[in-house]
C-alpha cells in the first residue's frame, strides 16, 4: 500500500546522482531538532549503529511520538526521513508499516554494510518499542 509521506520523500530523490542525494541527506539533518541531552543516555541508546544514536518515544493521543538524534550528518538525515514517516502514528500503524521509500531512494544499496546495518537497528527499535506499546 503507497504512503503519501514516503512517496513525497521518493520524488524529492528522483533523479538526483548519489552524491546530490547525499547532499539532500544533509539539508534534511539540519532539519531535524536536536535531542535534549539529557536524554542521549545508554538506555536510550540504539546498538549496532556505526554512529552514536539515541531514541525517545512516548505516547500523545493514541499515536507514538518518535525523537530520534545522531552524533553523525548523514545518520540525522536518515533518522530525519525515517521520522517523516513512522513518527506520530499509532503503534499498530508502525507494525504495519513497509519503509518502501528506502529502497526506491537508493539508501539500501548505496549505504555502506555498517550504515546499512545501523539503519535496519534503528528500524528494528522503533518497532520493538511500538510492539511493547501496542500491547
Amino acid at each position: 500500500m503507497r504512503d503519501a509521506v514516503q512517496d513525497d520523500i521518493i520524488k524529492q530523490f528522483v533523479g538526483l546522482e548519489w552524491l546530490d542525494r547525499y547532499g539532500l541527506l544533509i539539508s534534511f539533518a539540519k532539519e531535524l531538532k536536536p535531542m535534549d541531552d539529557k536524554f542521549k543516555t545508554e538506555e536510550n541508546s540504539i546498538s549496532g549503529c556505526q554512529s552514536k544514536v539515541w531514541i525517545r518515544t512516548y505516547r500523545e493521543d493514541g499515536k507514538m511520538i518518535i525523537n530520534l538524534d545522531s552524533d553523525a550528518m548523514i545518520t540525522r538525515g536518515i533518522i530525519s526521513l525515517l521520522l517523516k514517516v513512522v513518527n506520530n502514528r499509532s503503534p499498530q500503524d508502525i507494525l504495519n508499516l513497509d519503509l518502501y521509500f528506502i529502497e526506491e531512494i537508493g539508501l539500501k544499496s548505496n549505504l555502506s554494510p555498517a550504515r546499512a546495518d545501523g539503519l535496519a537497528s534503528i528500524i528494528r527499535r522503533i518497532r520493538e518499542v511500538a510492539e511493547r506499546e501496542a500491547n
